[in-house]
């Protein structure tokens, strides 16, 4: 892909006085192809999956899963699942403020 770039001589620049300067891309690799960035991952993404597994954190997601598929068959109702998601999200949030040793962040004494 080439872009172009716009070159302005003395002063503002006129339609007539524009150039148009072509850029070629650079090559990062050596044979021209793009090395692959390691993509990023949060660690506390990776810190909630692992309390997810707790028993705990197991427990709360079943009970927002059968409140989901309760509420999911019923074509008129009130309910909805707002009490069992935040459960959820407090037995999960919960487990990963313990977590923090393992990120290298001292807790509070």
């Amino acid at each position: 892909m080439v872009f172009e770039r716009e070159t302005i001589k003395h002063g503002q620049p006129d339609e007539a006085e524009e150039e148009q300067t072509p850029i070629e891309e650079e090559d990062t690799g050596e044979d021209g192809a793009d090395e692959e960035e390691e993509e990023m991952v949060d660690p506390i993404e990776t810190i909630r999956q692992k309390c997810e597994q707790t028993a705990h954190c197991m427990h709360a997601q079943e009970r927002l899963e059968a409140c989901e598929t309760r509420v999911g068959s019923r074509s008129h109702t009130e309910e909805d699942c707002t009490e069992e998601l935040f459960d959820f999200l407090h037995a999960r949030d919960h487990c990963v403020s313990h977590s923090q040793p393992l990120l290298g962040v001292k807790q509070c004494s």
